[in-house]
């Protein structure tokens, strides 16, 4: 069966992004895009809420995201994905589509069809959504070396609390470090 795992980048104090939903804070260099040329290889989908879909699509179609990083936007570009919102009428990014309704049984289709894993990329109220729903198997969060201060809550809206297992860490010389969970009771 496949896996969803969530990608997020997440600051020391817990914010995925800033009060204003700005994401300039994002320690990246070129061990982070190889680390996420690695990633997009791994998976066959990627989902995404409504904020991240606009998000993405405003960039890495772009002539500035293909010069300035011409493998991940080829993977971006081309990888299948999903967006599910209940208020986009319609979806115009290259192998994209829509799902409004019935999140729950269109995941647990997609789960049990051979392939790769899913991942969620942002998408902290999708990803809060899924665990909810007890669809999400895997966390994947990049700690950034940031302090925000204030800003918008990582998975705000969990209905109980989450008891996850560290399966491993990975530093980088950036001073980011990923931290891939799993629930403590789906061992």
């Amino acid at each position: 069966m496949r896996k969803i795992n969530v990608f997020m980048m997440v600051t020391l104090d817990g914010f995925f992004a800033g009060s204003n939903g700005e994401i300039d804070w994002h320690v990246t260099d070129d061990e982070f895009n190889d680390y996420a040329i690695e990633q997009l290889n791994a998976v066959d989908l990627l989902l995404f809420g409504r904020k991240t879909y606009e998000l993405m699509v405003s960039y890495w179609p772009t002539p500035i995201a293909i010069d300035d990083d011409p493998i991940v936007a080829a993977k971006m570009n081309s990888l299948p994905k999903i967006v599910f919102s209940k208020t986009l009428e319609k979806v115009d990014w290259h192998n994209t589509r829509l799902v409004k309704d019935n999140i729950s049984t269109e995941i647990q289709r997609l789960k049990q069809q051979p392939g790769s894993d899913l991942t969620i990329m942002g998408s902290s109220d999708l990803s809060a959504y899924f665990i909810n729903q007890g669809l999400l198997d895997e966390f994947r969060l990049m700690v950034n070396p940031v302090v925000l201060g204030r800003g918008k809550a990582l998975f705000n809206g969990i209905k109980e609390e989450l008891k996850l297992k560290l399966m491993k860490s990975r530093t980088f010389s950036s001073g980011n470090v990923l931290n891939y969970y799993r629930l403590a009771d789906k061992e």
